[in-house]
Formats: structure tokens, sequence, C-alpha cells
């Protein structure tokens, strides 16, 4: 999967879509530090590993780079920024059954719209996955060779005394 270059200068607004998911009882919103663990743990358990390590750096960063969609006070979604690399996007994840709402448009378009606040003039969509997704959302260009980019070599080794999640009883 390539990655992807987005003009954070050139962004489609993103307010209007907002508040018609508000309307709707979705809101798009910063993640909480204090909701980090339930966050990382409903990522882990939909996405995997690998998108919950991410997002766990997200929440490392000064304002926290992890927005999420939520309804009836429930996750249906997530997505982070300056958390694999900086200047990256991503992970992004919606729950299955609200894919077709665009609330994976909002998440996105609400980060990029957070990053170019913060002063980066483009965004790197690291091993895009979905590119007509975010070429159509966001204008965003693949970038030649850059498959495997950052991820190559990647760990694949898996450890067997793994510390316990959050909320796992400890022996101690």
């Amino acid at each position: 999967m390539p990655d992807m270059l987005v003009k954070l200068y050139d962004l489609p607004e993103v307010e209007s879509l907002i508040n018609r998911l508000k309307a709707q009882g979705i809101v798009i919103r910063t993640a909480m530090p204090y909701e980090k663990h339930i966050i990382i743990e409903w990522v882990w358990s939909l996405f995997g590993e690998g998108w919950a390590s991410e997002c766990d750096i997200a929440f490392s960063n000064h304002p926290v780079s992890c927005l999420i969609a939520t309804q009836a006070g429930k996750i249906i979604g997530f997505a982070c920024h300056d958390s694999t690399c900086k200047n990256f996007f991503g992970p992004i994840g919606v729950i299955e059954t609200k894919r077709s709402q665009q609330i994976g448009k909002a998440l996105l378009l609400s980060c990029l719209h957070a990053m170019s606040a913060n002063g980066y003039g483009y965004a790197i969509i690291g091993g895009s996955g979905p590119t007509d997704f975010y070429a159509k959302a966001a204008g965003a260009i693949t970038i030649e060779g850059s498959s495997p980019g950052i991820y190559r070599d990647r760990l694949t080794q898996k450890i067997s005394n793994k510390p316990p999640m959050f909320g796992e009883q400890q022996n101690l």
C-alpha cells in the first residue's frame, strides 16, 4: 500500500459534515486522556494490536492527537495523527455498521484540519489502503515508490508472556 500526500492548505471544510452527523446523534471530538484505556482496548479488539499501539502514542501528544466518533456514549470510530511519525495521518477505523455515514470522512478531515492548525503544510497518509477514499475525501495523491515506506522490516515476533491488558488481574 502506498503512502499518499495531502495539501493541508487546500482542504474541504468539515463543519457542515460534523453538524450533520451531530444532528444524527454522532459526535466527532478529541479523545480525553482519561478515556485512553477504553479507546485503546476498543481499537485493539476491532482493529488489532498494531493500530492500538499507534493509538496509544497519540495520547502522548499535547494536545492528544486521537479523535473519536461517538454515539449514545459508545465509540463508533477513531482517527489519529502524529502517532506513527510526525506529520503522518492514521490509523483510522469506523465500525462496520456505520461505514456508509461519512464518519470516516469527518474523522479524516478533522485530523487534517488539526494538523494544518499545528503548522503543517502537507500531511502524509502512511500505507493508505483505500486510496480512492483519501483521494475523494481530501484530494490526496499517491507518493510513487512509497510502498512499503516506513512499514518495512516489521516485527513479527509474538511474546507469550505479554503484560496484562488494562483491567486484567495481576498476581503480584
